[in-house]
This record gives structure tokens, C-alpha cells and sequence, in this order.
């Protein structure tokens, strides 16, 4: 028997133009060939009642619909992902500011097979308060702050280990969440009237 030669089990590495033709593929795929997650809401998010940004603006007229509520996703269209809620309500999320991933890991952020709220019953109160309010408090881990105010997009935060992390409450409104050696939220930092609305303390 012939044992495999080093550059067989080297990984592959494909060029931008290989990159981009493996995603056009994969887009290309019926919806019956892409993964369609079920599961939970990973984390707060605001809607106007059809459209859900990643970027999760606190606009005039959206509603917040809260992690944990029941989802699949039902399809994929040109950066958005096709949801439909527990209550039989469907959406789109909109991967507006985070293209470096494709719709199906997209996806997987949003729509996670285990109920965030199980994680957070163990957590302080404090802490259930502050997410259920959409607000950031010190102490929290990654995990809660994500829960409490959801991702924060990747254009501007490529690296989930990063020390801060950007946020904008509205398109001229900006927060940031600084994160301490123990990987918990030491700072929120954001002009007053912004941080009344994202802290809580």
C-alpha cells in the first residue's frame, strides 16, 4: 500500500479568483443543497417589521425581537437570509455589513441549535437584566454581549478576540465595548447621550 506523499495532505489554498468561484458556486446551489438552520435567535435583534440589518440600528419604528425566539431559515436570496418566526411571522436578515462571510456561515450566527436563555439563567442577575434590556453592562462575557446587542459586524470587527469592539446605535451613533484580560466587558465608551441608551450602569 502507497502511504500519501506530504503535499497530499497539505491543505488547499485557493487563489481569490478560485475563492470567488466556490462561493458563486455554493450560491448557485438550490436551497435544497444549502444548509437551512433551525433553532433559536442568537441574540437581540431590531426589525421594522420585514428587514433585519446586522448592523441592528435602534431606529424610529423597529421593534426588538428577543434571543431566544424560535426560527429557521427557509432560503437565501442576493445577502440576505429568508426566516421564518415561531409566531409563523417571516423576515429577511440582512448580511449588509459583514459580506466577508458567506449567507450559510452567516446564517449559522444568527439561527444557533441551543437557546441562548439556557446559558444566561446561570448568569447574575444583573447580567439577565441588562440583556433583556439590549443593554451592555461590565462583567459581561463576549457571549452575553452578543446576546444582548448581537454581532458586531465584521467590516469593522474582523477578529471576535479583538480588546473593543465597534458598534453603532444609528448610522451617526457609535459605541464601544472594551473587553479586560478575563475576556469580560471592563468599559462602555460613547458620547453621554448614546450611552445612557446601550449601558447599564
Amino acid at each position: 500500500m502507497q502511504s500519501l506523499s506530504a503535499p497530499a495532505r497539505r491543505p488547499l489554498r485557493l487563489t481569490a479568483a478560485a475563492a470567488a468561484a466556490v462561493a458563486f458556486v455554493s450560491l448557485s446551489l438550490p436551497a435544497a443543497a444549502q444548509p437551512l438552520p433551525e433553532g433559536f435567535l442568537c441574540c437581540n435583534l431590531r426589525t421594522d417589521g420585514r428587514w433585519i440589518t446586522d448592523i441592528n440600528y435602534d431606529e424610529a419604528g423597529k421593534r426588538l425581537i428577543p434571543a431566544g425566539t424560535p426560527v429557521r431559515v427557509t432560503g437565501y436570496g442576493r445577502q440576505r437570509v429568508f426566516v421564518t418566526f415561531g409566531d409563523g411571522s417571516s423576515q429577511a436578515i440582512g448580511n449588509d455589513y459583514s459580506r466577508d462571510l458567506d449567507l450559510p456561515t452567516f446564517a449559522a450566527r444568527y439561527v444557533v441549535p441551543q437557546d441562548p436563555r439556557i446559558a444566561l439563567a446561570a448568569a447574575p442577575a444583573a447580567v439577565r437584566q441588562a440583556v433583556d434590556a439590549a443593554r451592555v453592562a461590565r462583567g459581561m462575557t463576549r457571549e452575553q454581549v452578543i446576546a444582548a446587542v448581537g454581532y458586531p459586524v465584521t467590516s469593522e470587527n474582523p477578529r471576535l478576540d479583538a480588546p473593543i469592539w465597534r458598534y453603532w446605535l444609528t448610522s451617526f451613533e457609535e459605541f464601544q465595548v472594551s473587553f479586560g484580560p478575563d475576556g469580560r466587558v471592563s468599559e462602555v465608551s460613547a458620547l453621554p447621550t448614546v450611552r445612557q441608551r446601550v449601558a447599564a450602569d
